[in-house]
């Protein structure tokens, strides 16, 4: 196991890490402001598929966090990535909201209603009976199923927020058909990420608070782990998994 003098570049979680219900974790900006200081590399990463970089870089500062926003990686914009390997310039059928409409833009995907070639499934707070059903239509004569990521339910002030994986479940159970999830824990995620900012899985290290997400898929990339107890995990939660991090530190005000 790689030891951490030897990480050279960080990949951390947003929600539960750096941040909570709209302000900064204590240590989060010291810890930006020492990475930014000493030139090194780092991109802040989120499943949250809403909203665009820019946005985010915007309430992050609100809440005295300032990352720039070419240093925040989406599931929207890892999902944009994937389809522009996959299937260059083609067409869609998107549910979601402006950060993945605006990612699938910027790669040249064409969205529309005429047979597409996939259907794209982000968070959204504008479900509508009429776009699911399409979106079944569509998937089962033939369209491609992809989904930006797992997570079933989101945080709320009033409690649970259905999420993008209720969502896929219920086109699944009405089509047959799982989609292809792009991020965490797909591990593709944290590849794309490392791509963007030059990094090597050798001296790179993942911060997340999920054993589920955050470091399952860092394990199977093949990087340092790193879990905080500022988010979900504590102990117990840790016990019920057969991995383990590299490392769980009470928060990141321990890297400063």
């Amino acid at each position: 196991m790689r030891d951490r003098s030897e990480i050279t570049s960080w990949l951390t979680d947003m929600d539960g890490v750096l941040w909570h219900e709209g302000r900064a974790i204590p240590g989060a900006p010291e810890l930006i402001t020492k990475w930014t200081n000493e030139g090194t590399k780092y991109l802040v990463l989120t499943n949250n598929s809403i909203y665009t970089p820019h946005d985010l870089a915007i309430k992050l500062q609100a809440g005295g966090l300032n990352v720039p926003e070419n240093l925040i990686y989406t599931s929207a914009l890892a999902t944009a990535d994937f389809l522009d390997h996959q299937s260059p310039k083609s067409t869609a059928y998107v549910i979601g909201e402006n950060g993945l409409i605006s990612a699938m833009h910027d790669i040249g995907y064409v969205l529309t209603e005429s047979n597409p070639e996939y259907v794209v499934l982000g968070e959204t707070r504008n479900l509508s009976f009429d776009s699911l059903t399409k979106a079944a239509r569509f998937i089962n004569t033939g369209s491609k199923f992809i989904a930006t990521n797992p997570d079933a339910t989101g945080p709320s002030n009033d409690g649970v927020l259905l999420a993008t994986g209720s969502v896929a479940a219920l086109l699944t159970k009405a089509t047959g058909k799982d989609p292809y999830i792009v991020g965490k824990p797909n591990p593709m995620m944290f590849r794309s990420a490392m791509r963007k900012i030059g990094a090597h899985s050798e001296t790179t290290a993942m911060i997340g608070d999920r054993m589920d997400t955050d470091v399952v898929a860092g394990i199977e990339a093949g990087l340092h782990t790193i879990l905080v107890r500022t988010g979900i995990s504590d102990d117990a939660e840790i016990a019920k998994y057969p991995f383990r991090p590299t490392e769980v530190m009470d928060s990141v005000a321990d890297l400063i």
